[in-house]
């Protein structure tokens, strides 16, 4: 190789300006992020100031509660203050009363709290985002005010008011400041990412049409695409007038996105099931592949497909893949619908077509250990502390209970563990910084405001990064708690240390407890999985279901958590994934049939042929289900053409499960399912 040729590739190689240009645009904040934390710094600033002027014992509280509610948009910020407020009273009142009840008895006291807070935790783990977070948090308020006071049981109740008003201060300090410095709107964030995520369902909805099915790895990643928008949709309803009808339009268009993705694959599949397809089958296609592209209407297409499955049926002998191939683009075309609707209302405002909750998938088994593992980290800690005489038992008690409740709902607790063992030294750390060095025992408010600022800037820059978060988060949270703000300052450097040592030991406790004390693995998540899938599958077949929306939700939520779960090769976690998405797509199909067959069964000529299709799939009997779907299709010319789409919608639901029971036989059997 010449000189001149080993040349050329070094004259692309990018200089050392460029390299620390990127460096540089890596590593310092943006504009945004420096506004956040700016945002965040005087909010905690101004409700320190009003705790002072108010002279509340627990100032730093309000401080605090500030730095829990830092959130980058105002309506997440909105959202959770709600819940915050909500948790704190309920906690307040349970908390006076334990004391009241056991005050003379400490044993009982802690044993009870520790079951308030096990009730608390496994509540959580059936609750999304800022409901989770309150449910949790109304557990560890009983520890903030009953258990931090249980020495002096009579101030229970001012601790209980104290608290209350900081945390009214700081949900109102941070409230103002959001509004008064334009902290931007999640529903922008929404609209934005839902355009996004629409056109990324279309594109692979396009792909599966033209090309086959993607699989379900792509499958899985454009439902955990489509499922991040959830708890962003539901911080909208407070952030607007009309937010409530916004939030419905953004649940709508999610719920939409779902059953396109389900409904472009399980059309492919009808299609390859097809050894022709009709005139009727290729115009449906068509109009699929032109609701991929953008500004076609939704409303035509699906018109024009209601026809053809309607036709479909008029003759009595149309092959049952083809009614199963039309019925699945009309349902295409009707979430292609939902899904431009939902999207429209959010961004434009109204009224969306629908309103539909979106429900997540929880194991009782995972929440219940995970309750657990919290009351015996709590119940172990208490005996360890207690019987060592160490100082301060009752802080180091409070500690322990508020980060293993936060790990709780935290959807790594591995990983959040990690970010408090380093996070909770670090606080530390500035926190005697700030105390010690900065403050040197002055009494001045403007000097103690500064002094804060560069701590809380960083914990804001960390916060935002996704692998520094719970850094981040417990650096911002337990700075304030350590520097323990008042008015007069207090310099105790013995007090500070002990608090300091009683933090750590709280985060190493924390540490050993999510990996020793009843840990959860990838396999048995897997088996949890499962087992609820079977059950939810059995339900369907008995035809005690929930509506289609509300099982499409469910079921993406949990393959979105067995993907997560899944291990080995692409190969075997392609497969256990195939798995899953067919079991689900079974209990999608037994449900839906159970629930027009009900309506059909109303009608004194169907009513037979309804009940004997119902009984089949009660029997899990893949042969009478389809001569069941015969004999509702042969049904077809005598009925009129609202009656004919009912049909057509049994007929589909009981051939896709009979296909599934067919080439999942032995899979069920495994899982107890007895299939004729």
């Amino acid at each position: 190789m010449t000189g001149a040729a080993r040349a050329a590739p070094e004259g692309n190689r990018p200089g050392f300006a460029d390299r620390a240009l990127t460096l540089a645009e890596r590593v310092v904040p943006k504009p945004a992020a420096w506004a956040f934390a700016f945002r965040i710094w005087l909010a905690m600033i101004l409700a320190l100031y009003a705790a002072f002027w108010l002279q509340l014992s627990s100032a730093s509280s309000a401080a605090v509660c500030v730095a829990i509610l830092a959130q980058p948009t105002r309506g997440q910020a909105l959202s959770k203050a709600l819940y915050r407020f909500l948790g704190t009273l309920v906690g307040a009142v349970v908390a006076i009363v334990l004391m009241a009840l056991f005050a003379q008895d400490r044993v009982l006291l802690l044993v009870s709290f520790a079951t308030w807070l096990g009730l608390c935790v496994f509540t959580a783990h059936f609750l999304q985002d800022s409901r989770a977070y309150g449910a949790m948090l109304s557990g560890y308020t009983v520890a903030i005010i009953a258990i931090a006071h249980i020495d002096t049981p009579q101030s229970t109740f001012d601790a209980a008011v104290d608290r209350v008003a900081a945390i009214t201060l700081g949900i109102v300090a941070i409230t103002l400041i959001n509004d008064a410095l334009g902290t931007p709107s999640i529903w922008r964030n929404v609209r934005d990412t839902l355009a996004g995520a629409i056109a990324e369902t279309r594109a692979f909805a396009r792909e599966t049409l033209e090309r086959g099915d993607p699989g379900t790895l792509r499958t899985a990643a454009l439902i955990q695409r489509i499922a991040a928008m959830r708890g962003d949709a539901g911080a909208i309803a407070g952030e607007l007038d009309d937010g409530p009808d916004r939030a419905a339009g953004a649940r709508s268009a999610i719920a939409a996105l779902y059953v396109m993705a389900a409904a472009a694959r399980h059309l492919r599949m009808a299609l390859a099931r097809l050894p022709e397809a009709s005139a009727g089958v290729g115009e449906a296609r068509r109009l699929c592949l032109e609701l991929t592209e953008p500004g076609a209407d939704p409303g035509a297409a699906v018109a024009r497909l209601s026809d053809l499955v309607a036709q479909a049926l008029s003759g009595g002998d149309t092959p049952l893949d083809e009614i199963l191939a039309l019925q699945r683009a009309l349902d295409f075309a009707r979430a292609a619908a939902f899904a431009q609707d939902g999207h429209r209302v959010l961004a434009q405002g109204g009224r969306p077509l629908r309103d539909v909750p979106l429900p997540t998938h929880r194991d009782v088994p995972e929440a219940l250990r995970g309750a657990l593992r919290v009351a015996i980290a709590f119940a172990l800690s208490a005996l360890f502390l207690i019987a060592a005489g160490w100082p301060a038992t009752s802080f180091a008690l409070v500690q322990v209970a508020a980060t293993c409740a936060l790990s709780s709902i935290n959807p790594d607790p591995r990983a959040f563990a990690k970010g408090v063992l380093i996070g909770m030294p670090l606080a530390a750390l500035c926190a005697g910084i700030v105390l010690f060095g900065a403050l040197a025992g002055v009494q001045g408010f403007p000097l103690l405001a500064i002094a804060m600022a560069p701590v809380v800037f960083v914990a804001c820059f960390l916060s935002l990064n996704p692998p520094t978060f719970g850094i981040g988060f417990i650096l911002l949270v337990f700075f304030p708690v350590l520097l323990s703000p008042a008015n007069p300052q207090s310099y105790d450097p013995q007090g500070f240390l002990t608090n300091a040592l009683l933090v750590m030991v709280s985060a190493l406790i924390l540490f050993f407890t999510v990996r020793l004390v009843l840990p959860v693995s990838k396999a048995r998540h897997r088996a949890f999985a499962l087992d609820s899938a079977r059950r939810a599958l059995a339900e369907a077949l008995a035809g005690r279901g929930g509506d289609a929306t509300t099982r499409t939700s469910l079921n993406s939520d949990r393959l979105l958590q067995f993907a997560r779960w899944s291990s080995g090769s692409a190969a075997v976690r392609g497969a256990s994934l195939a798995r899953a998405f067919e079991l689900a797509r079974l209990e999608s199909a037994a449900a839906r049939a159970h629930a027009q067959l009900r309506g059909l069964a109303r009608d004194a000529a169907l009513a037979p042929a309804a009940e004997e299709a119902g009984a089949a799939i009660r029997a899990v009997d893949a042969g009478r289900m389809l001569d069941s779907a015969r004999a509702l299709r042969a049904m077809g010319p005598r009925a009129a053409q609202e009656t004919r789409l009912h049909l057509a919608r049994a007929i589909s639901d009981l051939a896709t499960a009979a296909h599934v029971i067919a080439g999942q036989r032995r899979f069920l059997r495994r899982l107890g399912v007895r299939a004729a």
